[in-house]
């Protein structure tokens, strides 16, 4: 896992003082789905975790199902499965863990949001007033981190220097 980041936290850029922390469990688990080499399809699922406040506190994520639509340059998340999974976190924490938004790879080196990728996030971040994450994680490197709320995106700058093994 060289060159995986150890841990993300980082300030969140549309709420003063709000930090977002991606544990370490979370990172491995997305850096087996890079688009290593060029038969490998892109992946995706949600990130899950906790509203602590004004910081978001991502702690699982639901990984590819079967039924979901897979191409090298496409993802397609069939809500029902990673929904299923979600529901699922959520009772077994009494109602805290939460739906914190969405991740998927793309084929390149340094991951740029398609207009696919914008547009679906206006669908999800419309009518939330609370902040959603978006990641893209690319073939190498640090993931492209965003967030959202009320039709507001902003990009979120990861420090090198902070979140990498040595």
């Amino acid at each position: 896992m060289s060159g995986v980041p150890l841990v993300i936290l980082v300030s969140n850029p549309l709420i003063r003082d709000g930090r977002i922390l991606i544990e370490p469990d979370v990172l491995g688990v997305l850096d087996r789905f890079r688009q290593r080499d060029l038969s490998t399809r892109e992946a995706g699922g949600i990130l899950l975790g906790y509203r602590r406040g004004i910081h978001l506190h991502v702690v699982d994520l639901t990984t590819p199902h079967s039924n979901d639509t897979r191409r090298r340059t496409g993802f397609h998340r069939e809500s029902n499965e990673h929904q299923r999974v979600a529901l699922a976190r959520w009772s077994a924490s009494g109602g805290v863990m939460d739906y914190l938004g969405e991740w998927h790879t793309h084929p390149e080196r340094a991951p740029v949001p398609s207009a696919i990728d914008r547009n679906e996030w206006k669908v999800i971040v419309a009518d939330r007033t609370t902040p959603m994450l978006f990641l893209i994680l690319g073939t190498m490197g640090l993931p492209w981190l965003g967030v959202g709320a009320r039709m507001q995106f902003e990009r979120v700058q990861i420090p090198d220097q902070s979140t990498k093994i040595s």
